[in-house]
């Protein structure tokens, strides 16, 4: 039986190594849901936003706004129709008197797109794990 010695900083510049390529792993999955749950978001907008022309629900896109080596930031938004958002989600007043009813269709697409993304996180990390 023969007796293999390793030495402690050589150890733990195999753990290092070993837990960096599981980061990496983790960060590409990461940054993948996230683009998904954006996207996600996106195209369920567009199916409840309101329509009248259709040109509101069309204008909703996905933008990256930011990315670094261990992050990604996307933003929902809609191109040319921002001002109607808030008017639409929340409802308001009328020139005249009255109000105009709420039209809600923001919200629940950003909570579906966030348990969307939650549910992918943990499957990712229990898969890479």
């Amino acid at each position: 039986m023969s007796v293999q010695t390793i030495r402690v900083d050589q150890l733990a510049d195999t753990v290092m190594k070993g837990l960096e390529d599981y980061a990496k792993l983790a960060v590409d999955d990461l940054k993948a849901d996230v683009q998904k749950a954006g996207k996600k978001v996106k195209e369920q907008i567009e199916a409840t936003a309101p329509k009248d022309t259709g040109k509101y629900a069309k204008s909703w896109t996905v933008k990256k706004t930011k990315e670094t080596s261990d992050s990604i930031q996307v933003v929902v938004h809609s191109k040319n129709r921002y001002q109607l958002t808030h008017l639409l989600e929340f409802g308001h007043a009328k020139r005249n008197g009255g109000r105009v009813a709420a039209r809600p269709h923001i919200a629940a697409a950003e909570q579906a797109g966030m348990e969307q993304l939650t549910r992918d996180i943990e499957r990712d990390l229990r898969k890479d794990g």
